[in-house]
């Protein structure tokens, strides 16, 4: 019932009352929490979401409405969204209509009314656990604890090639793991070519289209679950220009002999300071990852080139001999901030270098 009330109940035991808007339903799934102050639109259509519960830091969410074009993909990929307190009247020329017509319309829960701050330094201490959301107070916690993010990737990667942009461009694959669509975007502005291909698509079929250059996106769950992209990396490495993104950076460091764990609670928000190794440059970044790669396990593999200016860990590698780099965070934040957009620019560099191995 819209605006009844709604129990949010983590797997510690610790319950929350609030009211419900969006859709109707129970969910279960991985709680995460955001820090942006903008960009919810791209958040809930960020399939790097896909299985989790994500809470909004910022208060008050739904200011402009929801605006389409903004959207990272074709729909919403969150499991279930809080906030402290929803708009119901924003204001801005380009709204279509409200945050929770949108989430109902979708089939998302909202939950709105609960002390977002506490539950955020729950999960910030504690580290991040499962959670339910249910009409009436949780007595069975099984399905809490045995809940897990699975065939993450399978599940949101397009299932047909797709083309964007003149086709007389520098011609990309862009491998789809779960990619936002500015991706795609910031590539054609630059004069790309893209084809989008499915996750299961092989080293042989990705080189039978006779790419320039190989983009690697962004996507949700334990990068070693997905162990026949590993293996068809380890192909494609050094045959042509490669640049990865969050999960398609974690992917290439397991591809190169790497290792990755999960981290306490992850990096999800627009204000991650990252660290160019080699100026000592600080970018501000915007990020979503619950996992990050360990930087000591590719020792002699490539270069360190960023890191996170607050915990120290692995936000860049960069692999001269193969031509190929990656990064952690998002260069191509669509809500900001935009420090790193010149990333893009660089992997257009060594594509129209030639440089196929180094």
């Amino acid at each position: 019932m819209k605006n009844g009330k709604v129990y949010l109940t983590l797997q510690n035991g610790k319950q929350f009352v609030g009211k419900r808007f969006g859709a109707d339903g129970e969910v279960v799934g991985e709680l995460v929490f955001t820090t942006g102050m903008t960009g919810y639109i791209e958040t809930l259509t960020d399939p790097s979401y896909y299985g989790q519960i994500v809470t909004q830091t910022f208060p008050l969410i739904g200011n402009y409405g929801v605006i389409p074009p903004d959207s990272e993909s074709k729909k919403p990929w969150v499991s279930a969204y809080i906030v402290r307190e929803k708009c119901d009247e924003p204001s801005n020329f380009r709204c279509e209509e409200t945050l929770d017509k949108y989430l109902e319309d979708n089939g998302i829960v909202g939950i709105y009314g609960i002390d977002t701050r506490e539950l955020t330094k729950i999960v910030r201490e504690a580290g991040v656990m499962n959670a339910a959301i249910t009409s009436a107070p949780l007595q069975n916690f099984d399905e809490v604890k045995a809940y897990k993010i699975k065939n993450a990737v399978d599940s949101v990667t397009c299932q047909d090639v797709e083309y964007y942009g003149n086709e007389n461009g520098i011609k990309v694959v862009v491998w789809d793991f779960g990619a936002k669509d500015n991706i795609i975007r910031e590539l054609v502005k630059r004069g790309c070519y893209c084809v989008k291909v499915p996750s299961f698509y092989t080293a042989e079929q990705i080189l039978a289209l006779n790419p320039q250059g190989l983009m690697l996106t962004n996507g949700p769950g334990d990068p070693v679950e997905n162990a026949g992209i590993i293996e068809n990396l380890k192909l494609l490495a050094g045959k042509l220009p490669i640049f990865g993104i969050c999960l398609g950076h974690q992917l290439f460091a397991l591809a190169m002999g790497g290792k990755t764990k999960k981290m306490k609670y992850g990096h999800r928000g627009a204000n991650q300071p990252v660290k160019n190794l080699e100026t000592g440059r600080v970018y501000i970044s915007s990020q979503n990852h619950g996992y990050e790669v360990l930087s000591s396990s590719l020792n002699g593999k490539g270069k360190l080139s960023y890191v996170n200016a607050n915990d120290n860990t692995c936000e860049g590698f960069d692999y001269p001999e193969l031509n190929a780099f990656t990064v952690q965070f998002h260069p191509e934040a669509c809500g900001g901030p935009h420090d790193a957009s010149f990333l893009f620019n660089k992997f257009i560099s060594n594509v129209k270098d030639g440089k196929y191995n180094a």
